[in-house]
């Protein structure tokens, strides 16, 4: 086993909202939390305790208690906080929707996690209305915040201003949020996290994240994904920083939102990254008030952290997680300039992991001589884990040892001196000739080709039924690249077994809202053309 390098913090025993709001002095009650880009409207730390207090009475009122499941489809906007936080109030569970979401996925979600109020915004609601009637959730159980016809909106439920009731949880065992796992391997499933593994995360995340409240964070990536919730949402408002919401990605207009907005701190995915090292455009914009940009969600590969990095002028960092962990297990302590970009970092405070062999079981705790270990699953213990999947004992069961211990289906590796590299996840790792060759590597090495704008990499059939690596090549611009030259520039740089055997040319590679690689979709894609 091997421990986190920090000693262990002390998690409060507290709910999310006592944590976070609670012991608010004076002096952050005035200062700035949310940023509304579209309309400059700025919300202070007292004024969203106020609403997140009038929404939670307004709920109570009118029946949400602490057994409920509350259903939240919005965009990132600032009443978004009020609503997430004002649910939480209550002791009642949120789970979260992907905006893309059809009406369909919708209510497949509705189902499972038995939501019976539903939160959404005006141009969300045709999917919304279409699943909550299929679910039999009433009209008057769905509020549209920026107001609908026959639906509760924001501004007359926190007009009413009712008293909210004290609740009494305990925050070890109380279901908070039910966000779903992404499904990029298989069928999503409800993942719950208890006020305790929030507040935890939040706590153990100070050490490693460098988030003061003299930042401006942008908030882009989505608050309903996990990363989102807890490093954004959570971790930004305990530091009393100012968050800067964007309710969707453009890169013009995120790199306006910087400039205006004075941002100093960016939390990305590594689709960002690409377009920060890589996209013309971000010359046009002054953005040199950044000083720290983390990124997460999925693999980034060094060599485009440091052209970045490099070229805005600012620290690049590296953290990994799962939805399981709520997420954060590791990240690129600030204070550790020795720690190369490729790494995730080290383990947070009160974090255990193993490293154990994908064939064999066995636990890898030896070095080698490079003072590195060789690659194994990632294994993780701690106060972030899940409480388990919902109404799924047996996945539960498969993901979480009898000793505790969360098997993240990653594989990773860990130097000597204390910092984790990942390499691949076990379930897509392509065996050629019995050589395993890691998706990540390749794309990876694609990546710093001047002519590839994104790339993926999964392993396909031949001709004589062996895996091997095929590589979706997005070109940059309006480069010219041949499949031959994407070959020969992988063939030059990687050992014979982990060549590049095939090449697509594609508009675009098919991604998660948190930037994964949807592998599946790929392979689906393969399959369908075969």
């Amino acid at each position: 086993m091997f421990h986190s390098p920090f000693p262990d913090v002390e998690v409060p025993d507290l709910s999310v909202y006592d944590y976070l709001f609670a012991n608010l002095t004076d002096d952050e009650a005035s200062r700035v939390a949310l940023i509304d880009p579209s309309t400059g409207a700025e919300t202070s730390y007292g004024v969203l305790k106020a609403q997140i207090d009038a929404f939670a009475g307004a709920l109570a009122a009118r029946g949400v208690a602490a057994d409920t499941v509350v259903g939240l489809l919005c965009p990132n906007v600032p009443a978004f906080a009020t609503v997430f936080h004002g649910v939480l109030r209550l002791g009642a569970a949120v789970t979260t929707f992907n905006s893309l979401y059809t009406a369909a996925e919708i209510q497949k979600q509705i189902e499972d996690a038995g939501a019976t109020w539903f939160v959404t915004v005006s141009a969300l609601l045709p999917n919304a209305a279409e699943a909550t009637r299929a679910c039999g959730i009433p009209t008057d159980h769905v509020i549209v915040l920026d107001g609908a016809e026959g639906h509760p909106n924001l501004r007359d439920l926190l007009g009413e201003q009712p008293t909210p009731p004290e609740v009494t949880i305990d925050p070890k065992t109380h279901l908070a949020v039910l966000p779903y796992s992404s499904g990029t391997t298989g069928t999503p499933k409800g993942v719950m996290l208890s006020h305790r593994n929030l507040v935890a995360n939040v706590e153990q995340s100070r050490v490693n994240i460098d988030l003061r409240g003299s930042d401006r964070v942008l908030a882009v990536l989505p608050f309903f994904h996990i990363y989102g919730m807890t490093v954004l949402l959570n971790l930004a408002l305990r530091q009393r920083a100012s968050l800067v919401t964007m309710p969707r990605f453009d890169l013009e207009d995120f790199l306006s939102n910087i400039q205006e907005h004075r941002c100093t701190y960016l939390f990305i995915a590594p689709p960002i990254a690409v377009a920060l090292a890589k996209h013309p455009v971000v010359d046009r914009y002054d953005i040199s008030t950044v000083h720290s940009v983390f990124s997460g969600a999925a693999p980034l590969d060094g060599e485009t952290a440091e052209r970045a990095a490099s070229r805005i002028h600012a620290r690049m960092m590296q953290g990994y997680g799962l939805t399981e962990t709520s997420p954060v297990t590791h990240a690129v302590p600030y204070t550790r300039d020795e720690i190369p970009v490729s790494s995730v970092g080290v383990a947070l405070p009160n974090t255990v992991c193993k490293l154990v062999d994908p064939d064999s079981g066995a636990e890898i705790t030896e070095f080698d001589d490079a003072g590195v270990t060789r690659p194994g699953e990632l294994w993780i213990k701690g106060p972030q884990v899940m409480l388990g999947y919902l109404n799924r004992p047996d996945a539960t069961a498969e993901a979480i040892d009898a000793d505790g211990f969360f098997h993240t289906g990653d594989v990773a590796t860990l130097s000597e001196g204390g910092w984790y590299t990942i390499v691949d996840r076990v379930k897509e790792l392509i065996k050629y000739h019995g050589y395993q060759v890691p998706p990540a590597e390749l794309e990876a090495l694609l990546l710093s080709h001047p002519r590839v704008a994104d790339v993926a990499v999964i392993g396909v059939l031949d001709d004589d039924g062996q895996e091997i690596p095929k590589a979706f090549v997005v070109s940059a611009g309006d480069a010219e690249l041949t499949e031959d030259e994407v070959m020969e520039f992988v063939e030059e740089r990687v050992a014979p077994y982990k060549k590049v055997r095939r090449v697509e040319f594609v508009d675009a590679i098919p991604k998660s809202s948190s930037g994964k690689i949807l592998r599946k979709d790929l392979r689906a894609r393969e399959v369908a053309t075969a």
